[in-house]
């Protein structure tokens, strides 16, 4: 019920249109991304975010996302393969469901119900660096350790299987002999800050 009024205190303190996409964003952790998605769409007409969903009471996009006046949703992985957060999503009907740092697995119910609508962000080149436990600095360090010598970010749809689905985008970067695991997050971090949201609103501007 907490939800549900703040959800609609959202769209009644709000400038949002008919006409408006919705942007529900799923993370677990700090939350940068989904701030800069947020902070980007406050000055676009295509869409904005509307709420923001975490499976971690403690995640710092908690703390981001209250700064924006935007909805939050905080659920366990048992209410995330239950009812709970299917029913706020069909609450909802978001255009675009985005997962920025999400570290859960979408059951099937959620991507059936969704379909075309999902799409994450992966800090490599897919399919190179991607199934499950590939995240975060545990992407990087394979990165480094592989001796590659450019890695990227991948945006793609979502389905069943970790990282498969249909890449959207991708951004190259090129890496030095001297790179680490830490300098790696850093370009990676500065390409997801400048591309995912235009990308986002790519997409949108197609549903449109």
């Amino acid at each position: 019920m907490l939800f549900i009024i703040t959800f609609y205190s959202f769209f009644c303190t709000n400038e949002i249109t008919l006409d408006m996409k919705k942007i529900v964003i799923f993370a677990s952790g700090s939350g940068t991304n989904a701030e800069n998605i947020i902070k980007y769409f406050q000055t676009k007409e295509v869409g904005t975010v509307v709420a923001v969903f975490t499976n971690n009471s403690n995640a710092k996009v908690l703390e981001r996302a209250k700064k924006h006046q935007v909805p939050t949703e905080i659920f366990s992985k048992e209410e995330l393969f239950e009812s709970k957060v299917i029913q706020k999503l069909n609450l909802i009907q978001p255009d675009l469901i985005v997962l920025a740092g999400f570290l859960l697995k979408l059951p099937k119910s959620i991507i059936e119900s969704f379909p075309n609508t999902i799409i994450n962000i992966h800090p490599a080149l897919l399919p190179k660096f991607g199934g499950k436990g590939m995240y975060g600095m545990n992407v990087h360090k394979a990165v480094v350790e592989n001796k590659e010598n450019e890695t990227g970010i991948t945006i793609h749809y979502v389905n069943e299987n970790y990282d498969e689905g249909n890449v959207i985008f991708q951004k190259r970067v090129k890496l030095l002999s001297t790179d680490s695991p830490e300098t790696v997050a850093e370009k990676i971090h500065e390409l997801e800050q400048k591309y995912f949201p235009s990308v986002i609103e790519e997409i949108l501007n197609l549903k449109s």
